[in-house]
């Protein structure tokens, strides 16, 4: 149970990636929050019932190139 004021949101709720992170881990790409959902660098998630989400990261965009153009004579 949530002792955090206000409560942490649980795990079936739509904001569950909300709630605090109890345990992070950046070095293995994944941190645990407070409601019992695994939160991965990725985006996805491993929910406490063991259901996976997939990631929701949008795709990357293409880079756009800083190098100045040559300009024709």
């Amino acid at each position: 149970m949530c002792q955090h004021q206000p409560p942490c949101p649980s795990s079936d709720a739509p904001g569950h990636a909300a709630a605090r992170v109890v345990a992070a881990h950046p070095e293995q790409g994944w941190s645990l929050l407070c409601n019992g959902v695994v939160l991965f660098e990725d985006t996805g998630e491993l929910l406490p019932d063991g259901r996976a989400v997939q990631p929701h990261r949008p795709p990357a965009r293409a880079a756009r190139s800083t190098m100045p153009t040559a300009v024709a004579a």
